[in-house]
């Protein structure tokens, strides 16, 4: 049983996971309309909370999603494996006509994860889903989708995650428009302890093991009609494939929280750095890493994964 959501917020109940190429259809028809009716969209978000029962992990699936991010091959859920799991239940909350952001276009700027519990291969699962934090930016209107995944007929959270988007150049009525930021640290690239060469094939590659057929990562090709000038590679490739270069150390429960600075174009090259801290006893506790250009120097995301 999942938690009771808020009083006023509505509960709807799929019948099953959705399916993400047919969002990503109906978004490609439902984005000309938002965009055209911009100036009436309300700042307000869905009350409402998307449910779905029954869902498992795809054992073919996720080994594939282990060999291709370098993941160990274990019977538990990988963290990044349950995200791409999750997702489309996320999708179908910003794909609703009461959404009031575009969803094509959207450009994931963070994601923070608690994997709480672990997940099994075999384990029958429930996805909540619901959007929050709709918030002016300076580039646009940001917003939070945050799924929570609970092991069947239990109330207690297994992963939690909270995915922030931002809708480029969409700025809705009554939300404040913050100041500009001021100028961001200089990145002084440190010494890489791994390098990445990303072929063009990349972003189909991750595609294939995540669902998310997001045209901006398939193809040079779509990603131009979509006002990309090369195809891109997931932002959750990029941060799954950093978790799993932390390794075992991590443990079953941990935080994992990871910030999208620029996009990778494809095809690439990726220099990452991990650095550890430890405690007073010596045992790990949290990993910092970070992945940058090794031609422009310039930093393509950061973030950390600590013990919870």
């Amino acid at each position: 049983m999942s938690a009771a959501p808020a009083r006023g917020i509505e509960t709807v109940e799929l019948p099953e996971m959705p399916s993400l190429s047919r969002l990503y259809v109906g978004a490609a028809r439902e984005a000309a309309k938002k965009l055209m009716k911009k100036g009436a969209m309300r700042a307000a978000l869905p009350a409402a909370r998307h449910h779905v029962i029954g869902v498992r992990p795809d054992l073919g699936k996720m080994t594939a999603y282990q060999s291709l991010l370098g993941e160990t091959k274990l019977d538990i859920a990988p963290a990044g494996y349950l995200h791409a799991l999750a997702f489309p239940a996320a999708m179908s909350v910003m794909a609703r006509e009461d959404f009031p952001l575009p969803l094509l276009g959207m450009v994931h700027v963070r994601n923070k994860v608690e994997y709480r519990l672990p997940v099994l291969y075999p384990d029958l699962l429930e996805v909540t889903a619901w959007a929050e934090g709709l918030a002016g930016h300076r580039a646009g209107t940001q917003v939070g989708l945050v799924v929570e995944v609970r092991h069947a007929g239990n109330d207690d959270v297994a992963w939690r995650g909270v995915s922030t988007y931002l809708a480029r150049g969409v700025f809705l009525p009554g939300l404040d428009k913050p100041s500009p930021a001021g100028p961001r640290g200089e990145f002084r690239a440190p010494l890489p302890t791994a390098l990445w060469r990303l072929g063009s094939e990349t972003g189909r590659e991750y595609a294939a093991v995540s669902g998310d057929f997001n045209p901006i990562h398939l193809s040079s090709i779509s990603a131009r009609a979509l006002g990309m000038r090369r195809s891109i590679a997931h932002g959750m490739y990029t941060a799954s494939r950093a978790l799993a270069e932390v390794g075992a150390q991590k443990g079953d429960a941990f935080a994992w929280d990871v910030t999208f600075e620029a996009p990778v174009f494809l095809p690439a090259r990726v220099c990452l750095n991990i650095a550890d801290s430890v405690d007073d006893h010596g045992a790990w506790e949290r990993s910092n890493f970070a992945g940058w250009s090794p031609t422009s120097g310039r930093r393509h995301f950061v973030g950390s994964v600590g013990r919870l």
